[in-house]
């Protein structure tokens, strides 16, 4: 029971090749926080703003429009739609499809291509590029 052996008791990362797939599910799991956190924090403060008058609101306003905020915003935005697209992946996988190698990579990769398009197309229309 005391064996001098020295090995790993589970498997270690070097036992795996990173992938596109490992990268959507850590991915899936720290857009899931920021939008939690960092996401209820700013539409909670939207939210008293709005209740607090129009001053409150200038000032929130004011924030959001700088670059630093723009800069929030649309990280928040980009969060949100890799958490979505990378939700519907594993709802897919739950019912038991898309395990092959290829075709969890494909959608593996397609997930983050997927979530930076539909960033930059919702931040052309609000931007007002396309008028």
């Amino acid at each position: 029971m005391n064996s001098k052996a020295e090995r790993p008791l589970s498997p270690h990362l070097g036992v795996y090749r990173w992938g596109a797939h490992m990268t959507v599910s850590i991915l899936h799991r720290v857009t899931g926080g920021a939008i939690t956190v960092a996401g209820l924090a700013v539409l909670a403060w939207w939210l008293v703003s709005i209740a607090g008058g129009e001053e409150a609101y200038a000032g929130f306003a004011k924030i959001a429009q700088s670059p630093a905020g723009m800069i929030v915003l649309a990280g928040l935005t980009w969060a949100f739609f890799q958490h979505l697209f990378s939700g519907l992946r594993h709802l897919v996988l739950d019912t038991g499809a898309g395990y092959e190698l290829k075709v969890n990579r494909f959608w593996a990769i397609m997930t983050l291509v997927g979530s930076l398009s539909a960033t930059a197309l919702t931040w052309y229309i609000l931007m007002g590029v396309g008028k």
